[in-house]
This record gives structure tokens, sequence and C-alpha cells, in this order.
């Protein structure tokens, strides 16, 4: 497969043009033209580009990539190690940040809600990334944490009364506890993230909504697989995730 067909063809798919991001998205380092395998992961850290490399990518495929807005420009230390790296290896390296959150079938939210068991109804924010629906059953507040205990194999945080019935809930992957304020105004009885900030837990009781931080990473290891495979699919190429373990 073409490198610039799939990229054109990823592109076109997350609508990427629609977003005022804090990266790229696209391809961010160049490598060879042709790729026959893909390894998805979170985050291009200097552990996916060995895991890749020893698995024989042609392409690193990953929601947090390179070259974030008002970083350091200068290629040194960490960065220059990384590059470094998939230069000296010829594999190309594609990220997609807000576009992979967003999308309505492949995207972060959307493949949390899947894996949760809780269906969208509909999506909210600008640029509609925030996820709302309702849980089949309600449960409290401590047995939702529970079943996201399970599901994402780590321990969330909770900020609320454990007794609380949850019926309707609001979600956004990653670093998104800036978005509780949209989330209360949807009337949910709790909104997920993966992180938590000291004002967030003010606003949660004094809100009556409760906040669950369930991990940037753990919340966001679904959308680059469900894209990965999507590729892998259409394209007729292998697609292998490696999850690169992360307590945050």
């Amino acid at each position: 497969m073409k490198i610039n067909e799939l990229l054109d063809y990823t592109g076109e798919l997350l609508q990427v043009e629609r977003f005022q991001d804090y990266c790229p998205n696209g391809l961010q380092v160049e490598g060879r033209g042709e790729v026959r395998t893909i390894v998805s992961g979170v985050t291009a850290s200097m552990a996916l580009l060995e895991a890749a490399a020893k698995a024989g990518a042609d392409m690193v495929l990953v929601h947090h990539g390179y070259f974030w807005r008002n970083e350091d420009p200068r290629i040194k230390g960490m960065k220059r190690e990384r590059l470094k790296f998939l230069l000296e290896h010829d594999i190309n390296l594609a990220a997609y940040h807000l576009p992979l959150d967003a999308h309505a079938e492949l995207g972060n939210n959307v493949q949390l809600g899947k894996v949760m068991d809780i269906a969208v109804d509909d999506m909210a924010g600008e640029p509609a990334i925030i996820a709302h629906g309702r849980l089949e059953q309600s449960m409290t507040l401590e047995v939702f944490g529970l079943h996201i205990h399970r599901v994402l194999n780590r321990p969330p945080l909770l900020v609320g009364d454990m007794s609380k019935e949850l019926k309707r809930i609001a979600w956004c992957t990653g670093a998104a506890q800036s978005h509780i304020e949209e989330a209360i105004a949807l009337g949910v009885d709790a909104f997920l993230s993966g992180e938590i900030s000291e004002q967030t837990v003010h606003q949660a009781r004094e809100s009556g909504v409760a906040f669950i931080a369930a991990g940037h990473h753990a919340t966001e290891r679904y959308g680059v697989q469900a894209l990965g495979s999507h590729l892998a699919d259409r394209f007729e190429i292998q697609h292998f995730f490696i999850d690169i373990e992360n307590p945050v």
C-alpha cells in the first residue's frame, strides 16, 4: 500500500481539515513509501517505536505524536533520539489527535462508550467531542466505578456521593476535565474523563454531578486500535496494537 494513498484516505475519513488542533494531524515523520504493516499505540514513546521496529512496522499510528504547540522546537534530547530512531529505521509516523477523539465511528469517545456498554445518544461541545448517553440499567457511583475498573483494568478516581444513582453519563477521553461545565449543562448524573484538576473536585461536589477520572492513557487506547483495524481491513495489510503500560 502506498503511504500517500493511505494517508489521503485516513485524512478524508477523519476529516482532519475541520479541526484547529494543538499538533499536526497526519504524517509527522516520513519513512518508506510502501506500507505492509502498521503498529498502533497511544503515544509515540521510544518504547513504542522500539516495539514497532521489532514487529516490522512500516508505519507507527498514534493518538499522541510530536510537534505540540508551544513546545521547544529544537531537535535535542528525547526528541532527537525519537526522530533519529524513526529515520534510521525508515518508519513513518502518523498521528491523529482531535480528529480521532471526535470521529463518530472510530473515535476515542465512541469506542470507549462501546467498551463501557454505554450507547452514544449524541455528541456535544466544539468540535463535538463530548459523548453522552444512558446506562442500560442505573447503578450507583460506587458500582459504576467497579465496572470501570474491570473494563479498563485500572481503578478510577471517583468524586461524589458513592450512593448516588447514575443513569445519564457524559464522557470525553484524555485531559478533558475542563469540559465538566458543558457536561453539567447537559443534565447528566456523571462526567467521565481521563484526568482531574484540583478545581474539578469542587465543581463536581457543588454541582452534584459526579466526576470520574479513569486515566488518560486508559481511556484513549481504543480509538487508535479501531482506526488501525479499519485500515488493515480496507487495504489488506497487517495491523498490531501495542499497549505500552502507563499508570496515568
